[in-house]
């Protein structure tokens, strides 16, 4: 079984027992969450399609912790001119167990 759900403007597909890095969200470590934008049900042939979002489903979720990933180097240069800029960004994450899927 499996869903496809909705969170920081991301779409993820996610199945009981996987671990996922999503958009920072305001949760304490060790707690659950609910993700209730869910798109797409699938159990076996039995697949179920939102319009957008399918009604009644949710997909619970534990936090397993909170970090930032690592650094990308953005580069800006202009060649002949004399300019180059350079900058560094780690984007914050957190860290999901899919615990259950109900549809």
């Amino acid at each position: 079984m499996y869903a496809v759900v909705v969170t920081g403007g991301k779409q993820y597909r996610v199945a009981e027992g996987d671990t996922l890095r999503v958009e920072l969200l305001d949760a304490e470590q060790g707690s659950t969450v609910s993700l209730d934008q869910v798109l797409l049900v699938a159990n076996g042939d039995d697949i179920k399609v939102g319009t957008p979002m399918v009604p009644g489903a949710k997909v619970e979720a534990e936090v397993i912790g909170h970090g930032r990933a690592k650094k990308i180097k953005i580069i800006k240069f202009r060649r002949r001119k004399h300019h180059r800029k350079q900058q560094g960004h780690r984007q914050y994450f957190t860290e999901l167990k899919i615990t259950s899927i109900s549809a």
